[in-house]
């Protein structure tokens, strides 16, 4: 059974860094698709970054030189840097995996199988 963790969230000034994790058990982390999505109130889910087996990464373009996803295999947890943060980065941000197949790991929300109960990021 997978599970994720995720933690770092918390209320940041418009411009500012804040740095989230996301701790992964019962699986296997070095095979997994990961990606971090986040949903606004009253918004869709909102794919961010996906990161593969061998640390290629994907950005949506709404986050893309501002945002940086990175991963830790030796203690199995995800990252996702965030800089330059604008009161539209306001959301709940979530992490999720998926075992990979060998092949590209698409930044859809669809594909991945297992996910964080999330944690609050809020920008003023």
């Amino acid at each position: 059974h997978v599970q994720l963790v995720e933690s770092g969230g918390g209320s940041v000034q418009a411009g500012g860094t804040l740095n989230l994790s996301c701790v992964v058990s019962g699986g296997f982390f070095s095979r997994y698709c990961m990606g971090w999505f986040r949903q606004a109130p009253g918004k869709q889910r909102e794919a961010l970054a996906v990161i593969d087996p061998s640390s290629k990464t994907t950005y949506a373009n709404s986050v893309k030189d501002r945002f940086t996803i990175s991963k830790d295999n030796a203690n199995d947890i995800l990252y996702l840097q965030m800089s330059a943060q604008k009161p539209e980065d306001t959301a709940m941000y979530y992490c999720a995996s998926v075992i990979s197949t060998g092949g590209y790991c698409y930044l859809l929300e669809e594909i991945f199988r297992n996910w964080g109960q999330g944690t609050q990021v809020t920008v003023s």
